[in-house]
C-alpha cells in the first residue's frame, strides 16, 4: 500500500506544522517563568548571617513555599516560585528577623523574560 503524493506532502506539511507550533509553545513557557530571588545581607560588620533553618522556620510556618536557601559570598539567596512568594517572604522576614539586615530582591540574570525585558527598554539601542 502506497500513499499518493499528495497527501504524503500534506501529512509532511502537519507534521511541520505541530513541530513548529510545540516548539514555539515551550519557548512561550519557558518565558513564563517568573522564578525570584531574595537576598538576605547583612547592614553591619560583624552581624552573622541567620541560620537557613530559621528562615525556612519563618517562612514555612507563614505558608510561604520555597525552591531553595543556599549560602552564597556572605549572603543567603532564598528561590521562589514567583514575585508574589518572594514579596511576601520580604514582608515575613523583615518582621520576623532581628534588625541588621538587608532583604532585596536580586535580579535574575539568567531567565529569558530577565533579556526580553533589557531588549524592551533599550530597543533604540539595537541596529
Amino acid at each position: 500500500m502506497t500513499m499518493k503524493p499528495e497527501l504524503l506532502r500534506r501529512l509532511r506539511a502537519a507534521l511541520l506544522i505541530a513541530g513548529l507550533l510545540m516548539s514555539a509553545l515551550l519557548v512561550w513557557s519557558g518565558m513564563q517563568q517568573t522564578e525570584s530571588t531574595l537576598q538576605i545581607s547583612s547592614s553591619q560588620q560583624g552581624i552573622s548571617m541567620p541560620d537557613g533553618f530559621i528562615v525556612w522556620h519563618h517562612l514555612d510556618a507563614n505558608g510561604i513555599r520555597f525552591k531553595s536557601i543556599t549560602p552564597e559570598n556572605n549572603s543567603l539567596l532564598i528561590k521562589f516560585d514567583s514575585s508574589a512568594q518572594s514579596e511576601a517572604a520580604k514582608a515575613v522576614l523583615y518582621r520576623t528577623l532581628p534588625r541588621g539586615y538587608v532583604i532585596a530582591l536580586q535580579e535574575e540574570n539568567d531567565s529569558a523574560s530577565a533579556w526580553l525585558s533589557r531588549l524592551r527598554n533599550h530597543g533604540d539601542r539595537i541596529g
